[in-house]
């Protein structure tokens, strides 16, 4: 039994998550959830009151989130050089990128998603200011080189990439210059391509057993 439990559904942003554990390489056991049902039961609900997915265990901890999911594992297996050392000039950046994708870009398209933007005047005390600036921000993001933190790819391409990956791919983040590229670099890697194919396969299930049924 592997040490390292991965909490999830493939329709999910555990997506994210798939795709950080197979670039980390560790093994790990995958437990499936579904809305509604299992991830509201009340053994996840001990594991994570807010009965949401992704989740890991990974020993006695426990971790939720995507973006701290992401950033544990970096830290947790840093043979696979996700994350910057500490002390490095590119630390400040992952972190700051990190949680830019975990706040201000998940608030402006979530809201967008919802036909919500902030007036001119609310934009002051929301976090993000605007859903376009957030994108110009991107937009200059995935320009200053290969990947987010330059020539380095890194834990923040897996979660803030997947961002635009999605968002691109269903309509709630405008196509901007660079986005294509940047999207079709991060896409044709192995992990990226492993864990596709895993979530492929169990959402391709999960339809045909509801068919069925």
């Amino acid at each position: 039994m592997a040490d390292l439990t991965f909490y999830t559904n493939p329709q999910s942003r555990g997506q994210i998550v798939r795709w950080m554990l197979e670039e980390v390489g560790a093994p790990y056991e995958t437990v499936l959830l579904d809305y509604g049902t299992t991830m509201k039961a009340p053994d996840y609900l001990a594991l994570n009151p807010m009965g949401k997915v992704p989740a890991i265990r990974h020993g006695d901890a426990v971790v939720t989130e995507g973006a701290a999911i992401c950033a544990y594992l970096a830290d947790t297996f840093p043979d696979a050089g996700l994350a910057p050392s500490a002390g490095s000039p590119d630390r400040g950046a992952y972190y700051r990128w990190l949680f830019f994708g975990a706040g201000p870009v998940e608030m402006a398209v979530t809201n967008r998603y919802n036909k919500w933007d902030p007036t001119p005047e609310q934009e002051a005390m929301v976090g993000y200011g605007s859903y376009t600036r957030v994108l110009d921000m991107l937009e200059q993001l995935v320009g200053r080189g290969p990947y987010l933190l330059g020539e380095r790819f890194s834990a923040v391409d897996v979660y803030l990439g997947s961002q635009i990956i999605w968002g691109t791919q269903f309509g709630t983040m405008e196509k901007r210059a660079g986005f294509e590229e940047y999207i079709g670099r991060v896409t044709g890697r192995e992990a990226y391509q492993r864990a596709k194919a895993i979530d492929g396969k169990l959402i391709a299930e999960a339809q045909a057993a509801q068919q069925q049924g």
